[in-house]
């Protein structure tokens, strides 16, 4: 299961989670130009908080922004926001869909533009004078968005719409957005009493200097722990791609003479699938799963023990008997026993298959009097698989370029939806990596914007991720989208071809298929479009788009030998679809065993917790098997402790899977996964919707009935009962 897909898209998530950016904060004394709203706004943050300029609707400054300026900006974008809010409130006019609710979607731009900005910097750029801007900003943001929150006057106004004559008359995508702001209004404390808004706003902005911290513990032991290789003897079983990737990364660090594993995913995971060298497989297993957890000044585990306390309150102080009810109501599951029982349904059959993976390894382990460990399991399982299935990754990876397959996933979306990629060179970008493709439709209209982000870097966070600069809308005027993938692919030498594992290939893809959710909306709200949805609904296009990856089609024209050009072999072909199904214990355990933690964890309610022995008996309790770690351990776990975002909601890629399986299957009873009547309706009941309706519905739409979860275990290779 891939790190982080997404959706976690700072951008996003901050609208979603407290769903409006702007507040009561005032300033004075600080205007002197004036920006699009009309308001003042400070000379010297200008460049910041101005519209964008430039084509394609314009385009994020990269090239001025100055970092030491972020925070007099939000000051004074806050400040913009402020006098939005107070003119919606004053009004004298009674409360209707168009001076409430539509006035509230078109307010607090300055400050959605301004964030795009700094999510950028502090999520692939955090470094210099960031880190400690980031722990004002942060703080500043959670403060207005509690304040517009506990704005009396403007509840009035949302709950005046929901509950008047005029919400029948609505259609049904502003029938629906007026449901979700006072709903999440009332979720968000709108109802306490001046006592308890106090309360609550307290613990949040606890919360936001605890989320941040943790974010900059995991970032510092990602960026302070290298194995460091002297010998080249120590080198034996890795591919040669791996090795000139490990001297670049040592060069890069100024250690031309040595070979740098670094401590991220990418460099992890191929490591310990190849290297013969078991004692180094150990120490970069432990330094990569200790991450948060080493008992110095980036230690995670007393503020994850906070975390958890206070969010088990502020459940309480709403109403909620956990946090974990508190995260599900508004998603699919509904309820936290609902998720559990969709994860429990699968982890015994995910464990039994990890036990027979663990019995097929051993057999291999025991001519070399090993008895396998955590950081022995991809590296005997690479040699089961070439023993089972005559595949060998190493002969696959030659033919797997980044940029051509890249090219693939363009040309999927082509056939499938008519779009059209150009690269384009005419706006700025914030890194030299990046590159941008204007994208068109099938008529060559302008439809939006695609940055790419392919390569780790000091001050990138790990994982792989969409991002959207601007969300589609269409209210007032046709508003287009802007919107960015971002990875940490090791890059290889100057001039050097990158070659990326089946898996890499994999998380391509996935976050692509976020992108396309991002650029194919039609919608006219902007809280309603793109990825905009529930959580535990967002993975399913993404999910959905990986099918794509293996089809023929793709990797007949994409999967070629970075040397000769010929496309990968058919007999390799044959081989990857034969072993579809293989290491999927491994998989799916260390996956579910992250969900399950984490939904127990927020399910203790606020008793003290320490996250270590927690973590222990849960996985005991459990029967984890001893080969096998949480893909994410909790004291670097980012989905649940570096915002409120995925708490108690990692379990929303297994739910999205539901999905995802039963979805594949209407392309394979096609025939193809280009038949373009299912295509359509993909696009036209998934894909360009957002959040108009229910996702239940959109599915039912698209699919002709409810989910079959039974698919699920299907595509997984598990029985079926």
């Amino acid at each position: 299961m891939p790190v982080i897909r997404r959706s976690a898209n700072r951008r996003m998530l901050l609208r979603w989670s407290a769903l409006f950016l702007f507040s009561t904060t005032t300033s004075s004394g600080i205007f002197a130009a004036e920006s699009e709203e009309g308001k003042s706004v400070d000379s010297t943050t200008q460049v910041l908080v101005q519209p964008w300029r430039g084509p394609y609707g314009g385009v994020p400054p990269w090239n001025e922004v100055r970092p030491e300026e972020f925070v007099e900006s939000f000051t004074a974008a806050i400040a913009l926001a402020q006098q939005e809010i107070d003119a919606i409130v004053a009004q004298d006019a009674p409360a209707t869909f168009d001076n409430t609710i539509a006035a509230l979607e078109q307010s607090g731009k300055t400050l959605t533009r301004l964030d795009a900005l700094f999510g950028v910097h502090s999520s692939n750029l955090n470094v210099g004078p960031l880190p400690d801007i980031e722990k004002i900003v942060v703080p500043l943001e959670t403060k207005h968005s509690d304040q517009v929150i506990q704005n009396s006057g403007l509840f009035k106004r949302i709950a005046a719409v929901y509950e008047g004559e005029e919400f029948k008359s609505l259609n049904p995508a502003q029938q629906r957005l007026t449901e979700d702001y006072y709903k999440r209004f009332v979720r968000q404390g709108a109802k306490l009493s001046e006592s308890d808004k106090t309360r609550l706003s307290k613990i949040n902005q606890r919360l936001a200097n605890l989320f941040t911290d943790f974010s900059q513990n995991v970032l510092a032991d990602e960026e302070g722990y290298v194995t460091w290789i002297e010998d080249a003897s120590s080198l034996a079983g890795l591919p040669e791609n791996l090795i000139s990737a490990m001297a670049a990364a040592a060069k890069e660090k100024g250690q031309p003479a040595k070979w740098a594993i670094t401590n991220t995913r990418s460099s992890m995971d191929p490591f310990l699938t190849y290297s013969a060298n078991r004692e180094l497989r150990q120490q970069v297993w432990t330094t990569y799963y200790n991450r948060g957890d080493n008992g110095d000044e980036h230690d995670n585990n007393a503020i994850i023990s906070e975390i958890l306390k206070l969010r088990a309150v502020r459940a309480k102080l709403l109403g909620y008997e956990t946090h974990a009810h508190w995260r599900l109501e508004p998603q699919m599951a509904k309820t936290p026993e609902a998720a559990m029982e969709l994860m429990l349904q699968v982890w015994p059959k995910a464990v039994q298959r990890a036990r027979e993976e663990v019995a097929d390894m051993q057999l291999l382990a025991d001519a070399d009097g090993v008895t396998i460990e955590p950081w022995d399991y991809r590296y005997y399982a690479e040699k089961v698989r070439k023993q089972k299935y005559d595949l060998d990754f190493n002969e696959v990876k030659p033919y797997l370029q980044m940029e051509k397959l890249r090219e693939g996933m363009m040309w999927a979306a082509g056939q499938l939806y008519g779009l059209q990629f150009r690269p384009i060179s005419d706006v700025p970008v914030f890194h030299p990596d990046v590159r941008v493709w204007e994208v068109l439709d099938a008529s060559g209209a302008h439809v939006g914007l695609w940055y790419f982000d392919p390569y780790a870097r000091t001050g990138k966070r790990s994982g792989a991720w969409m991002t959207d600069y601007r969300g589609q809308e269409n209210m007032t005027s046709a508003i287009t989208p802007i919107v960015s993938n971002n990875c940490n692919f090791v890059k290889g030498s100057d001039g050097e071809v990158v070659l990326i594992s089946w898996d890499d290939a994999d998380t391509l893809f996935h976050e692509f298929g976020h992108a396309l959710h991002g650029l194919l909306s039609n919608v006219v709200y902007p809280s309603q479009a793109g990825t905009n949805v529930a959580r535990d609904y967002v993975e399913f296009p993404s999910q959905l788009n990986e099918h794509w990856l293996p089809t023929p089609e793709v990797l007949n024209q994409f999967a070629v030998h970075f040397e000769t050009g010929e496309p990968l072999p058919a007999d390799l072909l044959a081989k990857i679809k034969k072993a579809a199904t293989f290491n999927e214990g491994f998989a799916t355990v260390e996956y579910l065993a992250s969900a399950l933690v984490d939904m127990k964890l927020h399910l203790a309610g606020d008793v003290a917790i320490d996250p270590d022995a927690f973590e222990r008996e849960t996985l005991s309790e459990l029967g984890m098997p001893k080969e096998i770690v949480m893909r994410h351990r909790t004291p670097h776990f980012s989905h649940i402790f570096s915002s409120d975002s995925y708490s108690a909601g990692y379990y929303s890629y297994l739910w999205s899977d539901t999905l995802t399986a039963d979805a594949a299957e209407v392309f394979e009873e096609a025939g193809s996964y280009y038949d373009p009547q299912v295509a359509k309706r993909l696009h036209d009941h998934i894909m360009s919707v957002g959040d108009t309706q229910d996702p239940a519905v959109s599915f039912r739409e698209f699919r002709g009935r409810d989910v079959d979860t039974a698919a699920l275990l299907r595509k997984r290779g598990f029985p079926v009962d």
